[in-house]
């Protein structure tokens, strides 16, 4: 597949991410079976499957929480070797998580910027006195932050404690603190869990727009089939930590395979 313009005018290039023969095994249990695909620039991955298909497995393989026994994972064209995830993020993958995993106690702009130490250059000496070069550094990246809470439209809670927030809204801060690390991949997973129909429509439209207007490549775990089909461009399906499908969404749609193992057998 080469690049091509999609029917929304974003156009899906050369391939960025390679997961190569990927096997995870934990004691005598193969959570990820010799799994193979790539996620191009500029589109929207998803990943799908039953609860406990291995999806989660392989965000945290790509992301270097877990290191896999078997394959190989190549970023803009080159074998990464065994990484720490802060180092993967200083290469431009960014992570949010299923369980929320915000600073509780901070308020939504303070747990924003924590998303930018990543690429801050000052020590914690410079920032702790604050001053020249730390000063210049943090005033930065506080107008790159300030642009993110517009458009994700919180300015309203930029200051609130983000344990008082809601849970809809706590979602929107954890994808505003990891666009802040400036991804070139972004992996959410299960960015919609938990949210009402409102909340969901909102979380959607911000994930499209992310990719459209900051040209953001995203791998996105979903479980709602509605919206998967309706925002990827193309779709892997996983089930006990084996592919099963691969394709745009209409191919998944139809694999008999998917829709026995995962969307149910239709009924006459």
């Amino acid at each position: 597949m080469s690049s091509y313009v999609t029917p929304d005018g974003r156009t899906i290039g050369d391939v960025l991410l390679e997961v190569k023969n990927i096997t995870l095994r934990f004691g005598g249990v193969e959570a990820i079976k010799n799994i193979s695909f790539d996620v191009r620039e500029g589109e929207i991955r998803a990943i799908i499957g039953p609860n406990g298909a291995g999806k989660s497995s392989m965000l945290n393989v790509i992301n270097g929480f877990y290191h896999p026994q078997e394959g190989e994972i190549w970023f803009h064209g080159k074998k990464r070797r065994a990484m720490k995830p802060s180092q993967i993020a200083r290469q431009g993958i960014a992570r949010t998580f299923q369980n929320i995993a915000l600073f509780k106690g901070m308020n939504t702009l303070d747990n924003i910027m924590t998303g930018c130490f990543t690429h801050m250059h000052t020590s914690l000496i410079e920032q702790a006195i604050w001053w020249g070069r730390a000063e210049r550094e943090e005033y930065r990246y506080r107008e790159k932050v300030e642009h993110i809470i517009d458009f994700l439209e919180i300015q309203a809670i930029r200051k609130t404690p983000v344990g008082a927030l809601p849970y809809g809204l706590q979602k929107r801060v954890e994808l505003a603190r990891a666009l802040a690390a400036e991804p070139k991949l972004l992996l959410l997973d299960e960015p919609m869990a938990g949210m009402n129909v409102e909340e969901k429509e909102d979380m959607c439209r911000f994930v499209l727009d992310v990719n459209a207007e900051f040209g953001t490549t995203i791998v996105l775990i979903e479980h709602d089939m509605g919206v998967v089909m309706d925002i990827s461009d193309r779709v892997v399906v996983l089930d006990y930590g084996r592919k099963i499908g691969d394709g745009v969404p209409d191919e998944v749609r139809s694999n008999q395979e998917v829709i026995d193992a995962y969307l149910g057998v239709p009924h006459d």
